[in-house]
């Protein structure tokens, strides 16, 4: 038996190394626990947080500094009122009617108004999958028909196997092994996934 399978997955807490904690597995729960114990944001996903703990347990990020408390002493003030927070800005959204010459904005979502159009133009099969969703996010500027012949052109790759992000590594590795296991049961591929996070990454 290997020195790693012997190994027990340490304790979650501001005493590991990045090194270390970038060698188990650990769940989105976990990790955003110990980001706001260590007064660290926890938004933006599971490789965004686990990069910023890394970062900050290696003293290469500081966590935010902790509101100042006030004085216990001295004749009592009445509290500040609390800030009012600043107006979202919300980026201009297309509105109904649109046609194949209406330009993308910045900012545009994937909403109700172009999937009805997308629809109209492509038929009921349309979907916004991520080749859709990317040329919306990054196309300012060019127009909705440019959109359909781009859905057109991305078509065959769209019907290939897709892989998987990294946040969602129990997905990719049912994958993984219910391809080298095709007759393996899911409760045999839960144990081994159990089995695979319980040891460490190296």
């Amino acid at each position: 038996m290997s020195a790693n399978m012997e190994e027990s997955r340490p304790a979650l807490t501001p005493r590991l190394t990045g090194a270390e904690l970038l060698r188990w597995y650990w769940t989105l729960a976990e990790l955003s626990s110990l980001a706001r114990e260590m007064g660290l944001s926890a938004g933006g996903g599971k490789v965004a947080v686990t990069a910023r703990l890394a970062a900050a347990l290696d003293g290469l990020l500081a966590p935010a500094k902790a509101p100042a408390k006030a004085p216990t002493t001295g004749p009592a003030t009445a509290p500040a009122a609390p800030a009012r927070p600043a107006a979202r800005r919300t980026a201009r959204q297309l509105a109904a009617p649109v046609d194949g010459a209406t330009v993308i904005p910045p900012g545009q979502r994937c909403s109700q108004v172009l999937r009805e159009y997308f629809t109209r133009e492509i038929g009921p099969g349309f979907h916004f999958d991520a080749f859709m969703r990317e040329y919306v996010a990054r196309h300012a500027g060019h127009t909705l028909a440019e959109a359909v012949a781009h859905w057109h052109a991305t078509r065959a790759r769209a019907a290939e196997p897709q892989e998987v992000a990294a946040q969602f590594e129990f997905n990719r590795f049912l994958r993984a092994w219910h391809a080298d296991h095709p007759g393996g049961t899911r409760a045999e591929a839960l144990d081994a996934w159990k089995a695979h996070r319980a040891r460490p990454r190296n």
